[in-house]
């Protein structure tokens, strides 16, 4: 009776959508080709070499049109009439849609081995491009998005091809692109899509942290079919490890803008095989946070990201600037009682000389740090929380209930230009002053000579462990003593990590670590072999999921490292240092070819 009673509103759906009133554009379809030149793929719309400039979203058009945008992704079609005037509007505003349609994920329910499902699928596919097709902003059709799950159901990959077989034969002048979240560990998702779906011509991959290194991944992958990225912007919530509070640290959006900056950048010079890309995303959204991925704020306001896409797009820059914040801290400790005050400092300007407002804002974590997109509810803003505020500083009363909490800064410069940045906080009744390592004297040293061990041991290998090289005893140009630590990442992807433990091999089951409290700063030297390699380092990787963790952490930012030794400093006022168990760690992202770089005399410091 359900089935029956489905399939018969599945006909009363298509039956609606067909009886609509067509657009007027909708005369002749705007020709879309894919052509493999010499120098490699080209999109061509009408015969013109068509580069996308895109982001996803439907905030503004008209506004994406004047930032030099030419392209806009959607997901899925929920309203025909809705979708039919967005795409007039795209029309109207010189841009192309990649026109998302809806598949339907195992993960929601979906029974992939349920034939009369399968046909309502497809059924519902093609009731959409019958009656859109002829759109003159359609572009490409995107048929589903991370419908593939890990990519080992061959099943969806040959219902891809299905529907994509009766597509083209309904529509020949707009390729056919699916999506897909990433490339799979090995690759495996682009190996599945080249053996199963011939007949989609693009594929389109949504990625993050990872979006710099697509280009080397997808080829040792085996990808030789053209592709567009249609997602990349900050690293999500899923690629940022926990703090000691057992909280992801979410990216200013002045650091967002740099990361948005450099993948475009890595993503144009594959004119071989990349097509383009789109920005995600063009609006706002409650995912993870209220701020992770929008590249506007909830009321409208611009960030940095978007004069950067701006610029990098070729369009009308805006001669009024983002503000940028250099840095937002907590005073103290980041685990506190409930209704305990606390103070967080920001340290903000304006590039153009404008007088800022800062906007404080306690929330809620939201419940669930989601990695794939669905709907999340925003979380309890506690407004009567900020005792006082200012511009540099405000003081939070936290909330009685246990649980984590983000505090937010919006800094706006009165003129639709703003910036944010947040911090988390833990109320937990049970704090305390914290378990205490054995006792140590300052400096100490993590690391030197060889034969001088501190008590903290290199044992925590992380991330393609198996592509991690080292060598305690170098003596290539050592900056302090004898000899060096020398480290190879012998691939171009994925990511990995060596962290120095106490005890060795131990993730947070073993007592044990130091107590360090009186140092005020992290020392290291470090360089690397060619010069340019991308790393982060930091200590403190245990947090309050491990029966013993790191009262203490903090982490550089991303470094470049230089041909030549250089020291960096992590600056530890107000961090409890009672227990450190990771004195010291390393990360870096794959970056399309094999890394070799030098570590020497890494210490805690008890002078500034």
């Amino acid at each position: 009776m359900q089935i029956n009673q489905s399939v018969r509103m599945l006909s009363l759906t298509i039956a609606s959508a067909l009886m609509i009133v067509a657009s007027p554009l909708m005369a002749q379809p705007t020709n879309v080709t894919l052509e493999e030149t010499k120098q490699g793929w080209q999109l061509k719309r009408d015969g013109e070499p068509y580069y996308v400039n895109g982001a996803g979203g439907q905030a503004s058009v008209e506004l994406l049109s004047q930032c030099g945008g030419n392209s806009n992704r959607t997901w899925g079609v929920d309203d025909v009439e809705a979708t039919l005037r967005h795409l007039d509007e795209a029309h109207a505003n010189g841009v192309s849609v990649a026109l998302g349609i809806w598949i339907e994920h195992e993960r929601h329910g979906f029974d992939y081995n349920d034939k009369k499902a399968l046909q309502k699928q497809m059924d519902l596919t093609l009731s959409h491009v019958k009656r859109l097709k002829d759109h003159p902003a359609i572009l490409v059709w995107g048929i589903g998005n991370e419908m593939e799950g890990s990519g080992a159901n061959a099943t969806i990959w040959k219902h891809l091809e299905e529907i994509a077989q009766q597509v083209k034969k309904e529509d020949p002048h707009h390729p056919v692109m699916t999506v897909v979240a990433e490339l799979g560990g090995e690759g495996e998702k682009v190996k599945a899509f080249h053996e199963h779906c011939p007949s989609i011509d693009i594929l389109g991959i949504n990625t993050y942290g990872g979006t710099d290194s697509i280009p080397s991944r997808y080829r040792s992958a085996g990808g030789t079919k053209p592709y567009i990225v249609t997602e990349f912007g900050p690293n999500g919530p899923w690629e940022v490890g926990q703090n000691s509070i057992g909280a992801v640290e979410e990216p200013t959006s002045t650091q967002k803008e740099k990361k948005y900056r450099q993948s475009f950048t890595a993503l144009k010079d594959d004119s071989e095989l990349c097509l383009g890309s789109y920005a995600f995303l063009w609006g706002h959204k409650q995912e993870a946070t209220s701020t992770w991925f929008g590249l506007f704020l909830p009321d409208g306001r611009k960030t940095a990201a978007v004069d950067a896409l701006t610029e990098m797009w070729g369009g009308e820059p805006d001669k009024n600037h983002c503000p940028v914040i250099n840095s937002m801290s907590v005073k103290g400790s980041s685990e506190v009682k409930p209704g305990q005050q606390v103070t967080v400092n920001l340290d903000a300007a304006d590039p153009d000389g404008d007088n800022v407002k800062v906007d404080w804002l306690v929330m809620a974590e939201a419940d669930k740090m989601l990695t794939g997109g669905d709907f999340q509810k925003t979380p309890e803003a506690f407004t009567k929380s900020i005792v006082k505020s200012d511009n540099q500083q405000a003081v939070i009363k936290m909330p009685e209930t246990e649980g984590i909490y983000r505090v937010y800064a919006l800094v706006g410069d009165g003129k639709r230009s703003a910036a944010s940045a947040n911090v988390a906080l833990l109320v937990n009744q049970e704090v305390t002053d914290g378990p205490k390592g054995k006792d140590s004297e300052l400096p100490f040293i993590v690391l030197d000579e060889p034969d001088t061990n501190s008590g903290y041991y290199p044992s925590g290998w992380m991330g393609s462990a198996g592509a991690i090289t080292m060598d305690e005893s170098c003596t290539d140009n050592p900056k302090s003593g004898k000899h060096c630590t020398k480290f190879g990442y012998t691939i171009g992807g994925n990511w990995g990590g060596v962290v120095w433990q106490n005890p060795p091999d131990d993730w947070g089951d073993k007592d044990g670590g130091f107590n360090l409290s009186g140092a005020k700063k992290l020392t290291f030297w470090a360089r690397g072999e060619a010069g340019g390699e991308k790393m982060k380092f930091g200590f403190g990787l245990l947090g309050r999921d491990k029966k013993f963790y790191d009262t203490g952490k903090k982490e550089t930012k991303e470094i470049k490292l230089t041909k030549e030794w250089k020291q960096y400093s992590l600056d530890l006022e107000g961090l409890n240092l009672d227990r450190i168990k990771s004195g010291f760690y390393w990360t870096l992202a794959g970056q399309g070819k094999p890394i070799t770089f030098y570590l020497d005399r890494i210490a805690f410091e008890d002078n500034k």
